[in-house]
């Protein structure tokens, strides 16, 4: 993904190094360290939130009412902003990203954890920087080397053992879902990574979560009717988070960071979400890990950091 800060003109990215010990360039980039940190920690919430949502809510009313939410703040940060309506030649990208990241992840997401361990999703979703970087070199026409391509696979195949491994030599319902929200969300975040280099990294979030009221408004009013809901306040939190901080907020402070910061280095710092949540799985959620959910959530990681030390 591509970054800038919530100005309404576009903030070129840090790549270079912080510069003087002590001095602006250092506190500067211990600030975007702290808040692409802050956008990590969101992030490794939003299974175990999930979770809790699904709790009290169908998976239907939780992954829509989830956009509704999200898109009533981004709505009311760029109506504060008067940030005008992108131009025409742009909505397409908006809805390749709405279609993804505000759509199709959360959706398919949700469905998949109804039936799959909070640790379990956590592993296979770590492949998604191997996932957005494949189809960026795609996207971009980038021709990347043979060590990123040979990570990547390496990556690919340490998901879909671990996902056969833990389904008796087959994929769950689960993994199918989980897998096709890889595609789905890498598709968005490379979209909206172009989109970056025009706008404001939170602006392209916040217009696709706008843009995409006209479903999220009347699929949330049918969920509400058709599924049951049985809120209690571990539900509430749950569905507040992900809605909130997960597909709004925890972007804002996310893009704020790599901007100040740099891709590559923000980058670096994501390696760590997935264990993160294998932390949450077991502390919030009482999940038993198993004794290959921690060494193919490393193993991953390892993949995914020699594929971003490659593109670089």
């Amino acid at each position: 993904m591509t970054a800038h800060n919530s100005a309404t003109a576009p903030t070129p990215i840090a790549v270079d190094g912080p510069g003087t010990p002590g001095g602006p360039g250092a506190r500067t980039a211990l600030g975007g360290t702290a808040l692409a940190g802050l956008g990590v920690a969101a992030f490794s919430l939003t299974f175990p939130a999930t979770h809790w949502a699904l709790t009290g809510f169908g998976p239907w009313t939780a992954a829509t009412v989830r956009g509704v939410l999200a898109a009533a703040v981004a709505g009311a940060c760029l109506a504060l902003a008067r940030v005008p309506v992108p131009e025409r030649r742009y909505w397409a990208g908006l809805a390749v990203v709405a279609a993804g990241v505000v759509l199709g992840f959360p959706l398919l997401t949700t469905l998949a954890l109804r039936t799959t361990g909070t640790s379990h999703a956590a592993v296979v979703v770590g492949a998604l920087p191997l996932v957005t970087a494949a189809l960026a070199a795609v996207r971009m026409g980038a021709r990347p080397s043979s060590l990123f391509w040979t990570a990547a696979v390496a990556g690919g195949a340490v998901v879909v053992g671990f996902a056969l491994w833990q389904g008796g030599g087959a994929p769950t319902t689960g993994d199918l879902f989980l897998f096709a929200s890889l595609v789905v969300c890498a598709a968005g975040y490379v979209e909206g990574g172009r989109l970056a280099s025009v706008m404001p990294g939170w602006q392209v979030i916040g217009w696709a979560l706008v843009g995409a009221l006209p479903l999220t408004v009347p699929a949330a009013a049918v969920s509400l009717t058709a599924e049951p809901a049985h809120a209690d306040a571990r539900a509430v939190v749950g569905l507040v988070w992900v809605s909130l901080v997960s597909q709004f907020l925890g972007l804002m402070v996310w893009y704020r960071g790599m901007a100040a910061i740099g891709v590559a280095r923000a980058s670096q710092l994501q390696l760590a979400q997935p264990l993160l949540t294998l932390v949450w799985a077991a502390a919030l959620l009482g999940e038993d890990l198993g004794t290959l959910t921690a060494p193919a959530a490393v193993a991953v990681l390892v993949c995914v950091a020699v594929t971003q030390r490659a593109r670089s």
